[in-house]
């Protein structure tokens, strides 16, 4: 004997059958690059606004955009800064830690992926999220962003450190 095992044929061919029934869990998305692309993109509008100051990504607001982009994500009635418990930004900012005045911009796509062009359309030519975007006092900036398959969410929270 050669210490190969040998498998009757119904035994290979259950598990032949077996394997292709397997789930994997669903892979998440890298998102890394979209959110810094948003975050450079805020710096540029901020410098045609004379700011002196360089917007700094802050883990904390990170953490807050994190939460409301998966509660926009999975909550299809959600469309704004409200969450599905009825928080607010800074609700969600101070609950991550953050002490400070916060804004939110949020870009919702009705599909798997979005691009930055996409969100700076969705947010360039509404005057109230241009305001929160080009706000030099909003010094700190946390985005956050997540896919599914027919929908994509990004937030960004902005922050002014007290």
């Amino acid at each position: 004997m050669t210490g190969r095992v040998i498998l009757p044929a119904a035994a290979a061919f259950a598990c032949a059958v077996a394997i292709p029934t397997v789930v994997a869990p669903a892979a998440q998305a890298d998102n890394r690059r979209l959110n810094e692309s948003v975050v450079v993109n805020v710096y540029t509008i901020q410098q045609h606004n004379d700011c002196e100051t360089e917007i700094q990504i802050n883990p904390q607001l990170q953490l807050a955009a994190e939460w409301h982009t998966k509660d926009v994500l999975n909550n299809r009635a959600l469309n704004g800064d409200i969450g599905s418990d009825g928080s607010t930004p800074q609700d969600r900012a101070r609950n991550a830690g953050f002490v400070g005045t916060v804004a939110e911009t949020v870009a919702i796509n009705p599909a798997l992926a979005i691009s930055g062009i996409e969100i700076l359309n969705q947010w360039y030519y509404r005057p109230d999220y241009m305001a929160i975007m080009s706000n030099c006092a909003n010094t700190q900036i946390g985005v956050w962003s997540e896919n599914s398959l027919d929908r994509t969410v990004v937030v960004a929270v902005y922050g002014q450190p007290g």
